[in-house]
């Protein structure tokens, strides 16, 4: 801890926010834009919100689209599954582009990639080609995972729960935003004088333009790290460019990363699975105006202006007190108690019931989300993105399986399904119990005393002796002792304690 405390003395001239030895901010001004820390948070979260208003721009206006093009239930349930599908790989190659490449030119290159599919939607004349158009778009989605590895090379151990949770909690709004925005948009534009089968068409021109604005803003005022980007460090010297297949072995061979993939996959992927299906439930059930349905709609993704960043927080209040275990209690707590009530949103048969419960129901699930990335960033220091495209990923992969198996046509009732989606995520909530780090401990037992392992020994298991000998493991280095904070205070207390006492009796 002595290296953190003395880099931040020597050079407090250089940041507006006090760091560690890494350079990454211990502190979390929400409402600063002091560059590059906060600067990069809030082109993250303001780009992945774009996004996400792009991908569910559709459903808030599928009672008119389905109309125009002769949807049936079967294609809208299709495309459903299309927009969140594309994601899952794009997010595991995402991650592994940050990881080379950076978090800058990584998402700006697929938010300008995905842009055209958005405004392609506005020329959508069948199944097919709205289906289509749904794909492509989801694709945009895979600039989550940028957004937490932006984060977490922005912002140390003590914080990097909070600015996860933060940053995606305000970019996932746009699944609810979008549910208010859309709507609007159509009706000023058939109020000014177009026909409805052409007013949700322009209406499409909004998502695409803010979308491809905020990737230039990524490109112009974007940083990939607290000291500068890749490109320019590594032509410098001072970041060593990485082996993709070391990046990805380290990745995809840390059973971590797929437990987590596992119950991301039921936590954001069923808020993506609600995204898509929410409006249209309460239009036909409860025979509401498209307007109506879709206020009440948003209101379920307008929990994340609060939910996930509430996750966030949580997870980083129990690290400190208890460390990566604290962290890991609170993940499952949260998930089990989101899945408990969707099972009993499903139940329910009342209007306003059902409201309550919904946003209850959101808020748990929500916060899950923001939990699971209080984790993440210690399951690898070398193949972070990996991990983070592994986890994202999965959040898509539940989301395609749950529209699937219960939203998929008729064979159950949209009622039945949501309930059988709660049963789901109590059930893949479960292996969170078998994650354990061999330096902090898991849910139901801490850290050896027989073979003592610390943040060293587990981070540089990653750098083979060559690669040490070389000084490649420098930064894994720095971001070990960094996390000994996950030891949590009562046992980190007692190792400087310890440590400290022979000097005292010398």
């Amino acid at each position: 801890m002595e290296i953190s405390s003395t880099i931040t003395e020597t050079e407090p001239q250089k940041f507006a926010l006090p760091v560690d030895s890494e350079h990454k901010a211990t502190e979390f001004h929400l409402f600063s834009a002091a560059a590059p820390h906060m600067r990069a948070f809030h082109l993250s979260w303001i780009s992945f919100f774009s996004c996400f208003v792009s991908t569910f721009a559709a459903p808030p206006l599928l009672p008119i689209i389905r109309d125009n093009l002769n949807l049936t239930a079967t294609d809208i349930g299709n495309a459903g599954v299309a927009s969140v599908s594309g994601a899952v790989f794009a997010r595991i190659a995402m991650g592994t582009a940050c990881d080379l490449f950076g978090p800058r030119l990584a998402s700006a290159s697929l938010i300008l990639l995905t842009a055209p599919a958005v405004y392609f939607t506005s020329i959508a004349s069948s199944p097919i080609s709205f289906l289509l158009v749904r794909f492509f778009t989801g694709f945009s989605l895979a600039t989550f995972v940028s957004a937490q590895f932006w984060m977490s090379s922005m912002f140390s151990g003590p914080v990097v729960g909070t600015a996860n949770g933060v940053a995606a909690g305000w970019g996932n709004l746009g699944g609810g935003a979008t549910q208010l925005i859309m709507p609007l948009v159509f009706s000023l534009i058939r109020d000014i004088g177009a026909v409805k089968f052409t007013a949700w068409r322009i209406a499409f021109f909004i998502p695409a333009l803010f979308q491809t604005l905020s990737a230039f803003a990524i490109l112009i005022f974007g940083q990939d790290l607290p000291d500068g980007n890749y490109q320019r460090l590594q032509n410098s010297g001072n970041k060593q460019k990485d082996k993709f297949s070391r990046v990805f072995y380290h990745g995809i061979t840390n059973y971590r990363g797929w437990i987590l993939a596992l119950t991301y996959g039921y936590c954001f992927g069923v808020e993506l699975t609600v995204d898509n299906i929410i409006a249209e439930y309460f239009y036909d059930r409860f025979n509401l105006k498209l307007h109506t349905a879709g206020i009440i709609a948003a209101s379920f993704g307008l929990a994340n202006l609060v939910s996930r960043p509430a996750g966030g927080v949580l997870s980083d209040m129990m690290a400190k007190r208890f460390g990566m275990r604290g962290r890991l209690w609170a993940l499952w707590a949260v998930q089990t108690l989101g899945g408990v009530f969707c099972i009993i949103l499903g139940q329910v048969g009342s209007l306003t019931t059902s409201i309550v419960v919904m946003i209850v129901f959101s808020v748990f699930v929500q916060a899950a989300c923001g939990l699971t990335f209080g984790v993440v960033p210690f399951v690898s220091r070398r193949s972070l993105g990996v991990i983070s495209g592994m986890t994202g990923g999965g959040g898509n992969v539940g989301a395609v399986l749950t529209q699937l198996i219960f939203f998929k046509g008729s064979k159950y009732s949209k009622e039945t399904g949501i309930s059988l989606m709660g049963i789901m995520i109590v059930c893949c909530t479960l292996p969170i119990f078998l994650i354990y780090f061999p330096q902090w401990g898991g849910v139901f037992c801490g850290p050896s005393l027989e073979k003592i392992a610390t943040e060293e020994d587990y981070y540089l298991s990653e750098w083979s002796s060559k690669e040490q000998g070389k000084g490649l493991h420098q930064a894994s280095l720095k971001f070990a002792d960094n996390s000994r904070s996950e030891r949590g205070r009562r046992v980190h207390s007692q190792t400087l304690s310890s440590n400290a006492t022979p000097s005292a009796n010398v």
